[in-house]
């Protein structure tokens, strides 16, 4: 089984092509059915968001052909997407999947979303019933090593957008959101984002004002499904400013319309407690003389894009930490995943052992004479030991073959052995699931249930024969 991952993103295709590719929510589990059923194809999932579109698969070969699947679905020319598409399998497509999980191959590094949708798409994977053991070990061990990286590494703990940086800074000032009332002046977009984050983290109250009174109602109306927001007249700004505790402005007025003379009113009328200004406006809306009144602070969007750029270095210094523990994360997986490999040759190695010992207690029954079961379980304890001792090098080697990735010893010794290191179905059925490592230690339990069945039938085989 080969493992296969197709897709495009943010870095390889416009979004005048990743659109027609997109697959909306409601869609995603037919689309990823649709998938399952290419020949060929015996595990998959896709990853659907605004920046990738990626089929991570498990197929019967690497001359599968996954990539036509896109283009044949969607109805795009297969030549118009082959050159934006990637194409990663086995070990590359593991350390994509793992790097994506992480958010290192995001358009912004360490953003939390991209593992929260590449849950969401896994689990519609299962619910569809096209992922089973591979994938299912693989996704695990995603996001397993996923979060690793986000809590080993200070990978996202730093804001790096000018909204998420200008509600970091609320938070500073004023410890907690909650409650907190929010005046938006100007009706700029990235005004509306930075008011949304806030409303996110527990803002409780929206006043909107424009110059322009129907956009400053449109603008009002895109936070009325979350709070009730007010519409304040622009001819009452400075009465309503005074009742906000964070102001983000974007009036596009030639010259500043927060002044000092204003600052010292506003403190006045809430007693001294603080108010924050966010001047999103070029030229700016707040003059910078504000930030010298003791409990009104001031930043404007050179200062927060200072802030914000300063976090992304920080970032980037992490993301080298946060790539070197991926990448061991990624040795990892597959180390575990040649050991499992060779599961199946390890078992038919005990089967093959077993069959002899208990046909060599057969041999010699009739010159053990009549044995109690006590000294039944001596000799039946005292094979197996012997058996076990034997069998530990072989297997040891064979393992370590698996681990080195030695392709030639490994068919030396299972050729030497007359064991075949495929996975035929009876021996799958007798290993461990696909994916989990290979115990240390057996399960007593288990060995103690094996002995004892052992024992029964070579003791009604003894009373046969007598």
């Amino acid at each position: 089984m080969t493992l296969a991952l197709i897709g495009v993103n943010h870095k390889t295709a416009p979004i005048a092509l990743r659109e027609k590719i997109a697959i909306g929510r409601d869609d995603l589990a037919e689309t990823t059915r649709a998938l399952a059923a290419t020949p060929g194809v015996a595990e998959c999932m896709i990853v659907s968001t605004c920046n990738r579109v990626e089929l991570v698969t498990a197929i019967e070969g690497p001359d599968v052909p996954v990539a036509g699947f896109l283009s044949s679905y969607f109805g795009i020319d297969a030549q118009v997407l082959a050159p934006h598409l990637y194409e990663y399998h086995d070990k590359e497509a593991v350390s994509h999947l793992f790097r994506m999980a992480a958010s290192l191959d995001s358009m912004v590094v360490g953003e939390p979303q991209i593992l929260g949708q590449v849950k969401e798409a896994f689990a519609v994977a299962r619910a569809a019933g096209t992922v089973s053991g591979q994938l299912e070990h693989l996704l695990q061990s995603a996001f397993a090593a996923a979060k690793r990286a986000r809590s080993e590494t200070g990978i996202g703990s730093n804001s790096v957008s000018i909204a998420s940086v200008a509600v970091d800074l609320a938070r500073k000032i004023f410890g907690s959101l909650e409650g907190r009332t929010v005046f938006l002046v100007g009706a700029g977009k990235m005004s509306e984002i930075a008011a949304r984050h806030l409303v996110q983290q527990g803002a409780g109250a929206i006043l909107v004002s424009n110059r322009t009174a129907e956009r400053a109602r449109r603008m009002a109306d895109e936070f009325s499904g979350v709070v009730v927001p007010q519409v304040i007249d622009f001819a009452q700004l400075y009465e309503a400013a005074s009742r906000a505790d964070i102001v983000i402005s974007s009036t596009g007025a030639p010259h500043p319309i927060f002044r000092r003379e204003h600052g010292q009113a506003f403190l006045q009328k809430r007693r001294n407690r603080p108010m924050f200004f966010i001047d999103i406006a070029v030229p700016r809306d707040v003059d910078p003389e504000m930030n010298e009144l003791d409990g009104i602070f001031v930043y404007d969007i050179d200062d927060l894009q200072q802030v914000a750029a300063s976090h992304m270095e920080e970032r980037s210094r992490q993301a080298v930490d946060a790539e070197t523990l991926i990448a061991a994360e990624v040795e990892r997986f597959h180390l575990r995943q040649r050991t499992v490999n060779v599961a199946p040759a390890i078992v038919a190695l005990q089967r093959k052992a077993e069959e002899i010992r208990v046909a060599e207690m057969e041999r010699i029954h009739n010159r053990l004479g009549t044995l109690s079961a006590e000294q039944l379980a001596a000799v039946e304890a005292l094979t197996r030991g012997l058996v076990n001792k034997f069998l530990h090098p072989p297997m040891q080697a064979i393992k370590q073959a698996a681990r080195d990735g030695d392709e030639s010893r490994l068919e030396a010794l299972c050729d030497e052995w007359s064991v075949s290191a495929a996975a035929p179905v009876e021996a799958q059925a007798a290993s461990e699931p696909a994916g989990k490592p290979e115990p240390e230690t057996p399960n007593t339990e288990d060995s103690e249930s094996k002995r004892v069945i052992n024992m029964k039938v070579f003791e009604g085989r003894l009373r046969a024969r007598r």
